[in-house]
């Protein structure tokens, strides 16, 4: 038999092996981390949603939270990104600090333009439930007995892989450039779907002496040569202070005007990087383990591209 948290391991491996080969940011930092005798681990994770009938699978959140429950996940707050027109929820596993935590977001797709939310259903209206069948019964008995027959894990573990992909047929060339003056989001989200959004460093338990803050942990990421942010979200002795790399560009996948099969060169995922403060609760210094909506907004711009 294997646990929710043996099959939530395996996952998070696999997923951290699959973005690390996509962001070489990502894999540089956790080479250079280990050459210096210290820890990589993963703050949070996040993911991108539309928040409409998107084919067979769950809309916006609901379809990442399935999985979440499903391995043991807790919701815990809600952030909310007026002028974007998001949502997003905040979920954590209730035991084991080593595992990520999730920040996933929704595009509320119904408060954006008429011709926007018609370029949006268009193209996700057809999508396959990739979890439908067996997965989804997997999912269910793992949410209620805490365990699965080993080769059961693993079938699940393998469709989970497959489905933190772009479930949706690839988007018009037009539709993309259209959707992005309105939504960088939207064109984001339609063009690499419930892919992995970034995963985020966590400097507090990265255990490097001479990398000893956010500070000088980015300076030594640009000496190597590594794009990064210029600024860092939070004042130094602040609860939560974040910056990134720069994200990876891909040729992605387009439909051409004539119907052909083309590739538009856009935005993938960057690396994030976390440093927490302590909080004081009931005379106990605990770190803040929550997110500050204003510096995730700051965050969600570093996969804006120009039209």
């Amino acid at each position: 038999m294997k646990t929710q948290e043996t099959i939530t391991k395996s996952l998070m491996e696999k997923l951290w092996e699959g973005y690390c080969q996509r962001v070489t940011y990502a894999k540089q930092y956790a080479d250079m981390v280990f050459t210096e005798g210290g820890n990589v681990v993963n703050d949070h994770c996040a993911f991108r949603t539309f928040n409409t009938h998107t084919g067979g699978q769950p809309a916006g959140i609901r379809a990442i939270e399935e999985v979440l429950e499903s391995l043991g996940y807790e919701k815990i707050a809600p952030y909310s990104f007026p002028s974007k027109h998001l949502n997003s929820f905040h979920y954590q596993h209730p035991t084991n600090i080593n595992f990520p935590k999730f920040f996933v977001t929704q595009l509320e797709v119904h408060e954006l333009s008429g011709e926007a939310q018609q370029l949006i259903n268009e193209a996700v209206k057809d999508a396959p439930d990739v979890l439908a069948g067996e997965p989804r019964q997997l999912l269910a008995t793992l949410k209620q007995n805490k365990e699965l027959i080993s080769a059961e894990a693993d079938r699940l573990v393998e469709a989970l892989v497959k489905f933190f992909a772009r479930p949706w047929q690839p988007a018009k060339r037009s539709t993309i450039l259209a959707l992005n003056k309105e939504s960088q989001f939207a064109a984001w989200t339609l063009l690499h779907g419930n892919s992995v959004n970034h995963f985020t460093a966590y400097i507090n338990y990265q255990k490097v002496a001479a990398w000893g803050d956010i500070e000088q942990t980015m300076e030594v990421l640009k000496q190597a040569g590594i794009p990064i942010k210029p600024e860092i979200e939070g004042l130094k002795g602040s609860k939560l202070r974040q910056s990134s790399t720069q994200a990876i560009d891909e040729d992605c996948p387009v439909v051409e005007d004539d119907g052909s099969t083309g590739t538009l060169r856009w935005s993938y995922a960057y690396y994030e990087l976390a440093e927490r403060g302590y909080l004081e609760t009931d005379g106990q210094k605990v770190w803040f383990d929550g997110f500050l909506g204003e510096q995730a907004t700051n965050l969600f711009e570093m996969t804006k591209r120009g039209v």
